[in-house]
This record gives C-alpha cells, sequence and structure tokens, in this order.
C-alpha cells in the first residue's frame, strides 16, 4: 500500500515547515532525522533531560501526519502482555460455559472418544482466535492500514527483556502470535522511542535506531519556541524571561529548568498580568521553574541580581541577539 504522506518526506525543509505548522521549532538536525527514518524506515531514539521535547516531537509528528498517534509508556515489569496483546480472558471464560451448557448437543453424534476430542479440539482453536484477541499498543500501530506515529516513552524504565522483545518489531516492523501467526505492518510506522537516561540502552537496541539528542534550546532558540507556545506574551517580557532561564541553567542545581518549564512559567506570567520581571513575583512564582526545594533554596538570595540582569538583557534584545 502506497504511503499518503510520502510527499511529505520529499526533503528536510518540508519536516520543518510542517512540525512549525504544529508550533514545534525543530532544528535541521531534528528533522533530518525524521527525514532519514521515514526514507530508511528506522525507528528514532530520542535522548535528552526531561522537559526537551521528546514526547512532543511524538505529538507534533502525528498532528502534522494527521496519523493516530500510539502510545506505550514504558515501566519498570512491562511485559509482552501489556505492550503486544493478550486474550479476552473474560469472553473465554463466558464462551466455555456457554459451551459446557451445550455440551450435550456438540457431542450429541460422536461415535467415540477420538471423535469428540477432535470436535472439542476445534472449539479450543476458537478461543485463541482473532475474535478472543486484545491488542496492546505494539500490535495496534503495526495494524494500522495508513501507518501511524508509534511513540514509546521512556524506554530506558523498562527491563532489559522487554528492550529485546522490541527487536524484532523495530528491525521487521512485523511480530509473532503463536497462535495466529505472523502480522506485518502494511505501512510501518515512524517510531519514536525516547529516553532521559535513567540507563544506558543495549547495543542491539541502537543499532536498529537512529540516535537524536535534544539538547536544551540556547536563548534564541527558547525565545522562537515561547513565542511558538505562548504568543500572547508580549516581546519583551518573553526576551526578559527566557534571559531569566539561561541564566538559571548555568547555576550548580540538581535539576535545570527545562523547555516545558519555561513555557509554563510564560504561561503562569499571562496568568498574573505580569508586564515586566519583579524580584517578588519572581520569588513567588520559582517553583513553577524549580522542581527541587533545595535548588529553590539556593537561588533565592539570588533573585535580585538575576531578575537585574535579565531584565537589562531583555532590554537590549539578549536572546535575539547573535
Amino acid at each position: 500500500m502506497t504511503d499518503p504522506n510520502a510527499a511529505k518526506f520529499e526533503n528536510v525543509d518540508n519536516i520543518v515547515a510542517g512540525l512549525l505548522e504544529q508550533g514545534y521549532i525543530a532544528s535541521r538536525q531534528i528533522a533530518t532525522a525524521i527525514f532519514v527514518a521515514e526514507n530508511l524506515t528506522k525507528p528514532i531514539l530520542v535522548e535528552g533531560s526531561a522537559g526537551v521535547g521528546k514526547t512532543e516531537l511524538a505529538l507534533a509528528s502525528a498532528a502534522w501526519l494527521g496519523l493516530p498517534l500510539i502510545r506505550m509508556q514504558c515501566y519498570e515489569g512491562l511485559d509482552e502482555s501489556k505492550a503486544l496483546y493478550e486474550w479476552k480472558y473474560g469472553k473465554q471464560l463466558l464462551y466455555t460455559q456457554i459451551l459446557k451448557d451445550k455440551m450435550g448437543d456438540v457431542l450429541g453424534d460422536a461415535p467415540g472418544l477420538d471423535d469428540a476430542m477432535k470436535k472439542l479440539h476445534g472449539f479450543g482453536d476458537l478461543f485463541f482466535s482473532e475474535e478472543f484477541l486484545e491488542p496492546r499498543p505494539l500490535l495496534k500501530a503495526l495494524r494500522q492500514k495508513h501507518g501511524a506515529v508509534l511513540l514509546i516513552d521512556e524506554i530506558d524504565k523498562s527491563d532489559e527483556e522487554f528492550e529485546a522483545f522490541l527487536l524484532e518489531i523495530l528491525s521487521a516492523y512485523q511480530v509473532t502470535i503463536p497462535e495466529i501467526g505472523t502480522v506485518t505492518s502494511t505501512v510501518p510506522p515512524l517510531v519514536f522511542l525516547t529516553s532521559n537516561n535513567m540507563r544506558e540502552m543495549g547495543d542491539a537496541l541502537k543499532r536498529r535506531c537512529l540516535h537524536l539528542y535534544i539538547p536544551l534550546p540556547d536563548a534564541r532558540l527558547e525565545e522562537q519556541i515561547v513565542a511558538a507556545r505562548v504568543p500572547n506574551i508580549e516581546e519583551k517580557l518573553r526576551r526578559k524571561l527566557v534571559s531569566f532561564v539561561q541564566r538559571l541553567r548555568e547555576l550548580d542545581l540538581k535539576k535545570l529548568p527545562s523547555i516545558s518549564e519555561t513555557l509554563d512559567w510564560a504561561r503562569v506570567l499571562l496568568l498574573l498580568h505580569a508586564d515586566d520581571l519583579a524580584p517578588d513575583m519572581v520569588r513567588d512564582t520559582l517553583n513553577v521553574l524549580l522542581k527541587f526545594e533545595t535548588d529553590i533554596d539556593a537561588v533565592r538570595p539570588q533573585i535580585a541580581e538575576l531578575t537585574r540582569k535579565a531584565r537589562q538583557d531583555g532590554d537590549r534584545g539578549y536572546a535575539t541577539s547573535s
């Protein structure tokens, strides 16, 4: 089957423009990774600290392509039954009870034990057929007729055994179900695996994937992202808040604020009808940017100075200068 989105992947510029329509500011490195992944049918392993836009990249790609986003959230202990498929045990149990009640009718004319067993064997096959199959995210993604965007989120939280289980799907875009057979994707999904680097991924998984690292944005890119995602914020205030966040990232903190925290803070400033950065307001909203009390305690004594410098930077266009 022909991929209806094939024309969108003719060049990297199309991808940059398409993601921008969804409010996602993609660097050429990001767009190139998607271009290569689609044209070579390879999954992308997206790494970077939490909140830099890894999951958002998959969401924006699905929206741009007009494809269903199928998301599988990984966790310790995730197994095949939760990721690929499981049997509808309640329905099987109900049908078993019905069969039990009708056993006389089913076996009525069977002349002997062997014939009776053959008849019952046919019903056993029915219980493990398509009608009783409950597809989970991986199987759903493979079965989409026009393709899908498959997001395997936070793969680093899963076990190494689950990583190994993924190899067939990520290399051949197919999976074998013993009772039914091999399911092969007609239009392979665009696959994103995200990792916050909680553990090192195995070599076998990395070999099957393109690697994409998304760093924290510089001031210019961060201002563009804020402008795209929070368009109602005034330009000079946008420069000041971006400058403040950039200066926070120069400090020795347990968790540096990511772009998601910057966007949240921009929305909070809008909610408070702020037209400038004032030390008291920054102090009251610092918990939006910083997630650990030790970081907040470390920054509080520096708020006045950080705010003063951010206001200076904003007045002279720090975030948009070369």
